[in-house]
């Protein structure tokens, strides 16, 4: 099978990218626009594992012109920030033109040559007042749903499922992840080309651009590693905040089934896929952690919270499961091991990966 994968050099697209032709079996040829600061870094390990790279822009309808036909397309290529659009950093116009119009093209090319569609989508799509008003406790360092209360509709322990609200709002990000994923499933029914939606919880591992609004778990260990100001923010400014994480490479599994399912109800379609509530840790979890690897390290408090924060993210995979038979399989110390060798074999990795 030939796939493209956009936004390959990104971590996730890269990560991806590394698995299956590791795995072989397929013709990988994947796009990136490289304006994001370290993925240039991954360009050469790719080519040397036979991928070709088109330097486009998902966005110029015209720069698809020179990828050749594929059978799917692994849509990896999006601002994955909550806050883009909304912090001064990004315009809210240039965060649609990537996430949505960019959708909207890869999909045009998906219809022109026949080709299968999975779109990487996001917790994020789901709604934010109820996730923020979510009635939590304190346990072992980490905020979890009381369950004594009662919990909004497609909210359990397990974490938030497929039936929870996406109303707005949902942040901008949200907004336009929602609008690909509905986009998507209007072509693949319109032009009967297969689509499916894996909203993914935080993805991460070693290599990822470390970044407070993007890739959390490693900006939180490179920046203790190299003893660089950390803040808990919002809440009670204990850093009781939880969210789940996913290795990428956790994902080739289900994109494999995916690839060879055509005859796939429209309800199956979306599915979450997350470590779960397994993976969830808190940042003051991840805090102790770091102190017993690296020492210790003084973090800051600002008990106000900022604009879209919540408490508690946990994506609910059963459906995945009982659909699919996908599972996580990386544990999460797992992925905060490999993070901790990349961070100290590239001490400088935030100043290469996030340098504003």
């Amino acid at each position: 099978m030939k796939i493209l994968i956009t936004g390959i050099c990104g971590f996730v697209g890269s990560a991806l990218a590394r698995s299956l032709a590791q795995a072989g079996g397929h013709d990988l040829v994947g796009l990136d626009n490289f304006i994001r600061p370290g993925s240039e870094t991954n360009r050469a390990e790719l080519n040397e594992l036979g991928v070709q790279i088109f330097h486009g822009d998902i966005r110029s309808a015209s720069d698809l012109e020179a990828i050749p036909a594929v059978d799917w397309v692994i849509d990896a290529a999006a601002n994955p920030s909550v806050l883009a659009g909304v912090d001064g950093k990004t315009s809210s116009r240039q965060l649609i033109e990537h996430n949505l119009a960019g959708t909207v093209n890869m999909l045009e090319f998906c219809k022109t040559h026949r080709a299968g569609f999975t779109l990487l989508s996001t917790s994020r799509v789901y709604s934010i007042q109820p996730l923020a008003d979510l009635p939590v406790e304190i346990h072992r360092g980490a905020f979890r749903p009381d369950m004594s209360q009662s919990l909004a509709p497609g909210i359990s322990a397990k974490g938030a499922a497929e039936t929870f609200s996406t109303q707005s709002p949902v942040s901008l990000y949200g907004a336009t992840k929602i609008a690909s994923e509905s986009l998507a499933l209007e072509y693949g029914a319109s032009f009967d080309f297969p689509v499916f939606i894996n909203r993914c919880g935080v993805m991460a591992g070693a290599g990822q651009f470390g970044r407070p609004d993007q890739g959390i778990f490693a900006f939180w260990i490179n920046s203790h590693l190299n003893k660089r100001p950390l803040k808990y923010i919002g809440f009670d400014g204990m850093g009781h905040q939880v969210r789940d994480c996913l290795h990428p490479r956790d994902l080739i599994s289900l994109l494999e089934k995916q690839f060879a399912a055509r005859e796939v109800p429209q309800e199956h379609r979306i599915v979450n896929v997350s470590g779960g509530a397994t993976s969830a840790m808190s940042l003051r979890q991840i805090t102790a952690w770091c102190d017993e690897q690296f020492g210790p390290h003084l973090i800051e408090t600002e008990p106000v919270p900022r604009q879209f924060d919540i408490p508690w993210m946990v994506l609910d995979s059963t459906k995945a499961e009982s659909v699919w038979n996908w599972t996580a399989t990386t544990p999460v110390l797992h992925i905060l091991k490999e993070i901790a060798a990349h961070a100290r074999q590239h001490p400088d990795w935030l100043d290469r990966s996030a340098p504003f």
